[in-house]
């Protein structure tokens, strides 16, 4: 590997591990007790344009049966409700509870506070390079791995 596809690599590598050591971190100080994956879960579910169970599996990019694993311990903790659709009992869908609305402020907080951060010296033309770059990265991704994440 040649030493700038070096670094890219490592810049990538040490990036996710630094912002998910530091998020979970500022959740824990903030007094959230759930894990980073529970956190993301619940993201997944706000997030979602489809609700349902099969949708946010693929969304979150685990199989339907870890996410009625997880989803059950959210609803015991009491972030996250099940509910049939209306239409087709068959279906179950999800939604936050009130409960989940401040661990997702302080998630959505650290989000913006880091995005604000990390461009507030680009300038505009920067910044588009920077948005280009990062969309090329996500979209090898999505055409090597075939998943789409982005609703």
């Amino acid at each position: 590997m040649n030493r700038t596809k070096h670094t890219i690599n490592e810049l990538l590598v040490g990036l996710f591990n630094y912002i998910t050591y530091i998020e979970e971190k500022n959740l824990h100080q903030q007094g959230v007790t759930l894990s980073m994956n529970e956190v993301h879960l619940l993201e997944s579910i706000e997030k979602a344009s489809d609700n349902t169970m099969s949708y946010i599996a693929k969304r979150s990019m685990i199989t339907q049966g870890t996410l009625t694993t997880n989803v059950g311990k959210l609803v015991k903790k009491g972030y996250v409700e099940r509910y049939k659709d209306e239409k087709d009992g068959r279906i179950v869908r999800l939604r936050l509870t009130k409960k989940a609305e401040p661990v997702m402020k302080i998630h959505d907080s650290f989000h913006e506070k880091m995005i604000d951060r990390a461009i507030a010296d680009l300038h505009l033309e920067d910044n588009e390079v920077l948005l280009k770059s990062l969309n090329n990265i996500m979209d090898y991704f999505t055409q090597i791995y075939g998943q789409e994440w982005k609703d």
